[in-house]
């Protein structure tokens, strides 16, 4: 689990339901990063409404810092805010693994035939 997540509203009163269920998604995130990082990592979401009247909408950004200055964001608009947290928890989630594949060295396309192989 990511231990720091910081949760905030902006115009908008957090309540601890949201709070535990934000906390929940976003920290179920680690699992996509690479070992190192996993414990040094700050998530961030702002919680912003948008238009007063009937038709409520809420923005909805998360940042996560990872470290060696590598920021991963994500931000979306909805009507309820908790399906706007698991967009932008989908949204994050197909970052961080792109990110990872970027980290990871590639495997050579033959590297376990060449194990077997005899030199001369």
């Amino acid at each position: 689990m990511i231990e720091k997540i910081e949760i905030t509203g902006n115009g908008f009163k957090v309540e601890e339901t949201f709070r535990k269920y934000v906390e929940k998604r976003i920290g179920k995130l680690d699992r996509y990063l690479p070992r190192g990082f996993k414990k040094d990592v700050v998530a961030k979401v702002i919680v912003t409404e948008i238009g007063k009247s009937k038709a409520e909408k809420y923005e909805i950004s998360a940042a996560m810092e990872i470290p060696g200055g590598k920021v991963i964001a994500a931000r979306d608009e909805c009507t309820n805010i908790f399906a706007g947290a698991d967009l932008v928890e989908a949204k994050l989630t197909g970052q961080i693994r792109r990110y990872k594949l970027e980290m990871q060295p590639h495997r050579k396309k033959h590297s376990l035939k060449n194990l077997f192989i005899k030199k001369h």
